[in-house]
């Protein structure tokens, strides 16, 4: 999964605590706390046990380390070719052999956590991590670029449901509304990027789509897991999850309509729509299995 590649940069002369903070900035720290902060709190709304949950957090933390480890030194070379500064492998905080010993240790770790979790429960998070590589090293520069989104997002709420006692199997719709989210994560994630992407020859789905395309396309995997979370349960959604899906769909509107002029308020749009949805899957939490 990928050659260790010798660096330039982050040499020997690097202080030990430049390097810990490269590794830091390199992992994509941003969303590696935002999904394992989630997932630690939908493992307490769904009953899990106070070490279990620990557990949990601990196994998702691992797995999304070593996707972001992965990234960030896999893509080194292109990213040093076109000069993308602000990155700690361009610029020279840490090598880049030393961020593929970190994804490599944080997937070593992973496996034994996930599988501590349960046969199944372990099973399906490192199928969702080995999604993640698999974007990272091939699919990432193809059309099938959102599958692996799709993939890594839906198993990490079906984790949580099968570490609970008895392992029960997820319900439907949080698989689903996972799978959702996922897809728009991706428009989100590479939306900001997608000029530069397409000058460095970076085609997945969303480049393929264009700026346009993938702005105008954002808030609907998104809206549409707002749907599945407030209709898929059983029962009525009640007047809350009825304001929450008109909320998501005023906003999501808004956010298209005003992404014409200013990109950033279609990705502000996406992010407040996606808050929606994990309140709502928060919420959701005890009926998860």
């Amino acid at each position: 999964m990928g050659t260790p590649e010798h660096s330039t940069t982050g040499g020997p002369g690097a202080s030990w605590a430049g390097r810990v903070a490269g590794l830091a900035g390199s992992c994509h720290p941003g969303p590696v706390v935002a999904v394992t902060a989630l997932m630690a709190a939908l493992a307490v709304t769904s009953g899990q046990g106070a070490a279990r949950c620990v557990l949990t957090a601990a196994a998702v933390l691992t797995g999304q380390l070593s996707a972001g480890w992965c990234n960030d030194a896999f893509d080194a070379r292109r990213d040093i070719a076109a000069g993308r500064h602000g990155k700690p492998v361009v610029d020279g905080t840490v090598a880049v052999r030393e961020v593929w010993v970190a994804a490599y240790a944080a997937l070593a770790l992973c496996v034994p956590l996930s599988f501590a979790c349960g046969l199944w429960a372990g099973a399906v998070h490192l199928a969702g991590v080995a999604a993640a590589w698999a974007y990272d090293l091939r699919l990432k520069a193809t059309a099938w670029s959102w599958a692996p989104y799709a993939v890594g997002f839906a198993a990490l709420p079906a984790f949580v449901a099968l570490g609970l006692p008895g392992q029960p199997w997820p319900a439907w719709w949080l698989v689903t509304a996972g799978a959702l989210l996922g897809v728009g994560a991706h428009l989100g994630d590479v939306l900001p990027d997608i000029r530069l992407d397409l000058a460095t020859g970076v085609r997945g789905w969303p480049q393929r789509l264009g700026p346009d395309g993938a702005r105008l396309l954002l808030p609907v995997p998104l809206v549409a897991a707002s749907a599945v979370l407030v209709l898929g349960p059983a029962g009525p959604p009640g007047r809350w999850g009825v304001t929450a899906l008109v909320v998501a769909g005023l906003v999501a509107v808004a956010g298209t309509v005003l992404g014409r002029r200013r990109e950033r308020a279609a990705f502000a749009a996406a992010v407040a729509v996606a808050v929606v949805d994990v309140a709502l899957l928060l919420v959701r939490g005890t009926g998860i299995a």
